[in-house]
């Protein structure tokens, strides 16, 4: 079986089947692309992840409630989704630019119209078809908020926000035709399928990373994203403007502050990790930790549950 034999019913499946082709973010024929849907579901998320966090603290509940194979299970799905994203997207963009770079190449080269769609774009073909797949993929991320709260009982702010706010922005990524969505969505989904895979290997048991693995996955995330979000700003002035320009600005607010509470967070996890140092190498702690010392251990081990 040849190569070309096992492309083509991919290349068919992923970027030229017609409900691909053919797709339209439309209000009317879209499930959950309404405003009045975004913003029920977030609400309902953030309810039912404060409620299930309350009831836990309550009725003081110390051990973890047992998942089973749940959480490996949603790791590996995940994974695969996030693979399926990727090779979809990059199949589409490719066809996408094949299809209509007459219309733009006087202008822009394919890295640019990656970055910077032309004015006018309308979220309907091929690439709004997997944009539109990864936004309703973020729902299924929610559910690791859940389970952290069961089996750690922790509920931070920076998991509410962030999981709230990039579902927001995927969604203002399809209702404005947003430029840069399809360099962010390959690195995201690229990221994604390393770190969920990641958590399907350590989840069914097998030995996990000497560092803080899914931290260092989403410093490279934040940083390809904010090479992108430079990107996109230098073409608009430069090109003589980028499609969806305004929720671009909303998007990098709400990037900032992000990435804003997740430089917070790293710096606080390695002045715990120099703690947890500091107190193995105490020689008077060698048998024995201190009460803070225990904790900022126990904090570390909790590292890898961030959301991504």
């Amino acid at each position: 079986m040849g190569i070309s034999t096992v492309k083509q019913p991919i290349t068919y499946w992923l970027s030229e089947h017609p409900s691909i082709v053919g797709f339209r973010w439309s209000h009317t024929q879209s499930w959950g692309s309404t405003w009045s849907f975004l913003f029920t579901s977030i609400a309902f998320y953030i309810i039912l992840s404060v409620f299930l966090h309350l009831s836990l603290a309550l009725f003081r509940r110390r051990r973890p409630v047992p998942l089973g194979p749940i959480p490996a299970v949603h790791s590996l799905s995940m994974a695969l989704l996030s693979v399926v994203i990727f090779v979809g997207i990059l199949l589409s963009a490719t066809a996408e630019i094949r299809d209509t770079r007459w219309f733009w190449r006087r202008s822009k080269t394919p890295f640019q119209w990656l970055l910077c769609f032309p004015l006018g774009t309308r979220p309907s073909g091929r690439v709004f078809f997997w944009s539109y797949v990864f936004y309703l993929s973020r729902f299924l991320h929610l559910l690791r908020t859940f389970f952290t709260i069961l089996r750690r009982r922790k509920l931070t702010f920076f998991q509410l926000f962030n999981q709230s706010i990039l579902i927001f922005m995927s969604f203002l990524w399809l209702e404005f035709s947003q430029s840069f969505q399809v360099l962010a969505i390959l690195s995201t989904t690229l990221v994604y399928s390393v770190v969920y895979g990641y958590r399907f290997w350590t989840a069914i048991g097998l030995p996990s990373a000497c560092f803080p693995f899914v931290v260092n996955c989403q410093v490279v995330l934040l940083g390809c994203n904010l090479v992108w979000h430079v990107g996109v700003l230098l073409l608009h002035f430069l090109n003589g403007g980028c499609n969806g320009i305004g929720a671009w600005v909303f998007n990098s607010v709400l990037n900032g502050a992000i990435l804003l509470l997740f430089l917070n967070f790293y710096v606080k996890m390695h002045l715990r990790k120099r703690k947890v140092v500091a107190v193995e190498d105490d020689p008077s702690t060698s048998h024995t930790y201190s009460g803070s010392g225990l904790e900022a251990r126990r904090e570390m081990d909790q590292i890898e549950e961030k959301d991504l």
